[in-house]
């Protein structure tokens, strides 16, 4: 099974990139194929809403001079999906944001393309704001029939400074958990996939 995380904070070795790192490790050491993708401070473009999507049904998004259909090709392949930011005004960073809102409406447009898959997203903040950032996240998980597997807590991390999470016990252990986790929801459910419900209403 193949599982991606996907960095939209800026900082690729900062307190974001440090979590999701740290939820890969229980499925690399469980036999997954683990990728992190650097998304922070790359070249990615807004939905524009032109509804391509729709009229091509090709599992790409029109806009092509940006990195979101590379991104978007790995998300297609995967098993299971983790999406880490900081927290930016109470809210996931603009590049992260751009790709949740084009990766929704292509797998819209595309039968429910991410139907079936497991989303967890992880959040990095210094004091408040983090669970909108969680919900921003979570939302798109769940209207796009995703499934989305519990920890031990919220996933979020405590930090300013790049490896102050590591301090936040908590959050390194609930880490550990939703990699665990995430590794047996898919050793579950792997055997099921092609029997999952999928509604043929699209928008």
């Amino acid at each position: 099974m193949y599982v991606v995380a996907i960095n939209g904070s800026p900082r690729k070795d900062g307190n974001t990139g440090i979590l999701l790192q740290k939820a890969l490790a229980p499925l690399a050491a469980s036999g997954w194929e683990t990728e992190f993708i650097q998304l922070g401070a790359k070249k990615i473009k807004g939905c524009i809403a032109c509804y391509k999507c729709f009229e091509k049904k090709d599992h790409t998004c029109a806009m092509k001079n940006d990195i979101f259909n590379e991104v978007f090709e790995k998300i297609l392949r995967a098993d299971a999906i983790i999406l880490g930011t900081p927290t930016y005004f109470t809210d996931v960073s603009a590049e992260l944001k751009a790709l949740i809102d084009r990766a929704g409406l292509v797998a819209i447009a595309n039968d429910r393309a991410l139907a079936g898959k497991i989303g967890a997203g992880v959040v990095a903040v210094r004091r408040g704001g983090a669970t909108h950032a969680f919900d921003t996240i979570n939302h798109m998980f769940l209207m796009s029939q995703m499934i989305v597997p519990g920890s031990i807590y919220w996933n979020l991390g405590v930090g300013l400074a790049p490896g102050d999470v590591e301090k936040d016990a908590e959050a390194m252990a609930n880490m550990e958990n939703l990699g665990q986790t995430i590794h047996w929801l898919g050793s579950a459910i792997q055997p099921h996939k092609d029997s999952f419900p999928v509604s043929d209403f699209s928008r």
